[in-house]
């Protein structure tokens, strides 16, 4: 079996919003200006928007955040990426770092600011059902429930999200009745549970905020497993917080070691502003997390009820190894049609930068995952179906890096009628995590129209439509085409012009 590091998986730029997301410390984008922090934050601080107005009020000093997956900020941090490029840390937690010395270090202060526990969101139709008692609920009943065939759920990658790990750890923790941090021995012990625990999640995602719409658009899943602040800000559900225990990000807002004294200063000062009972007060009224100052109360409908607080892994191994059981073992496994234009105008460069991408994916690829590679110009040339089998891994994979090695450029550019040919080949699986990944240099030119495409798509069964995908957007071809089809199949368009194709693969890997 191949592991995988949860430290060294690079996880990507969650959030919706696109502004300030340059690592390049060369970018003069992104060069310091008196009076600017350039903080390093999770993707999910981007409903802070009001509470940076505030700061600014209070202090003079504008807070200038790149949203950024939690596992890339670390490697950030840890390859040093992040020297003279920002300024303070802000993400959901620290504990990777404490498993990460290399990023450690570049960390002076840590200061918690607001937190948020892990929680499921469940429709109030299936807490009656169930005659759950929100208050009293625990893991294992949550764990029961899926087992009786009552309960499904969604919840992010654990690879790529913070929330989606700690809610692993989270379940982990309590259905293996650890008493302290993780070891080896507790994952061992609670693979069995886990294995009939995950196969109540239907939906994963690579962020929370497509988490809750596709959790709003298909209306398939009973529940929500996230943190409590999100669903919080999802209308509907009842938020419980099992009484067995939670993981709970704290939120810190740290220096870095690479700045200077008055930069540590501008630091000092935000911080002390965002504890103040003012600032605290807006933070838990506006984005439902919890203040840590003791004079200010949560906001209405946060449960003060006491809950046991879950410790994180406290080795690399543990995470490591929690992790690979999840890829590898305990979630349903991926299916997916890659529909890669190859048509002429991908000749030389842009062939070439589909090839590099295509074979650096498949170190990334799970056991038991299917993969459909089906290359397209005027019409589609090939459907070449492969499996990592947990047996022989290494063959799957090969065979996938023949048939990306022997992809040429020719002919038109058929995007609806191969994107039709790739919804035939799927057919129907509630087993698995479906989706299509649409890769695209230009606009359609030949077969099926968008309007002939549209009207396939809303004449495919229910099942089917729920198969999302996720198209690129690379070389000259359109947004407003490829939006059209993101939307219509409540998939999400990853734009590979502003960042890199092999980013934009990696980056839909949290959705599959």
């Amino acid at each position: 079996m191949r592991r995988r590091s949860l430290l060294a998986v690079l996880a990507v730029a969650a959030g919706l919003l696109s502004a300030c997301t340059s690592e390049d410390p060369k970018d003069d984008s992104n060069a310091p200006k008196p009076g600017t922090l350039r903080v390093l934050a999770s993707s999910e601080l981007s409903d802070m928007t009001a509470v940076f107005d505030r700061v600014r009020e209070d202090t003079g000093i504008t807070v200038r955040p790149t949203y950024m997956g939690t596992l890339d900020a670390v490697d950030l941090l840890a390859r040093g990426k992040a020297d003279g490029a920002y300024d303070a840390l802000w993400l959901s937690s620290d504990d990777y770092l404490r498993l990460r010395p290399e990023a450690a270090r570049k960390v002076v202060s840590e200061t918690p600011v607001m937190s948020s526990p892990v929680a499921v969101g469940v429709r109030p139709a299936t807490v009656r059902e169930l005659g759950w008692k929100p208050e009293d609920v625990t893991w294992s009943q949550v764990d029961r429930a899926v087992q009786d065939g009552k309960l499904t759920y969604g919840m992010t990658d654990p690879a790529r999200s913070n929330s989606g790990f700690a809610t692993l750890v989270s379940v982990a923790s309590a259905l293996s009745g650890a008493q302290s941090a993780l070891t080896d021995a507790d994952v061992a012990k609670a693979t069995p549970r886990l294995k009939e625990f995950f196969q109540g999640q239907k939906l994963t995602s690579g962020s929370s905020g497509w988490l809750a719409t596709a959790y709003r658009r298909r209306g398939t899943v009973d529940a929500l497993l996230n943190y409590e602040s999100v669903l919080k800000g999802i209308p509907g559900l009842t938020v419980i917080r099992p009484r067995d225990g939670v993981v709970t990000a704290d939120y810190p807002f740290s220096s870095l070691a690479s700045t200077d004294a008055r930069t540590r200063e501008d630091v000092r000062k935000v911080t002390a502003d965002l504890r103040t009972d003012a600032v605290q007060k807006l933070i838990t009224d506006t984005t439902h997390r919890r203040p840590v100052v003791p004079s200010v109360r949560p906001a209405a409908g946060l449960d003060t009820g006491r809950r046991r607080e879950l410790p994180f892994p406290g080795s690399r191994s543990v995470a490591d190894g929690l992790l690979d059981s999840y890829e590898n073992e305990l979630r349903r496994p991926s299916r997916t049609v890659y529909v890669l234009d190859t048509s002429g105008s991908m000749e030389g460069g842009r062939l070439a930068a589909l090839k590099k991408a295509l074979t650096g994916l498949t170190g990334d690829f799970r056991d038991r995952e299917e993969v459909t590679l089906m290359p397209f110009g005027s019409h589609v040339k090939s459907v070449r179906t492969h499996v990592v089998d947990p047996k022989d891994p290494g063959a799957g994979l090969a065979a996938i890096r023949r048939d990306t090695d022997a992809l040429g450029a020719d002919g038109g550019t058929a995007v609806y009628t191969s994107l039709e040919q790739a919804y035939d080949h799927l057919g129907t699986d509630r087993d698995t995590f479906t989706s299509i990944v649409l890769m695209t240099d230009g606009e359609n030119t030949a077969g099926a129209e968008a309007g002939d495409f549209d009207g396939f798509y809303r004449a495919l069964g229910r099942d089917r439509r729920d198969i999302p995908v996720f198209p690129i957007l690379f070389g000259d071809s359109s947004r407003s085409e490829l939006q059209h089809i993101a939307d219509l199949t409540g998939g999400r368009l990853f734009d590979a012009r502003q960042g890199s194709l092999d980013g934009a693969f990696e980056e839909i890997r949290g959705y599959q």
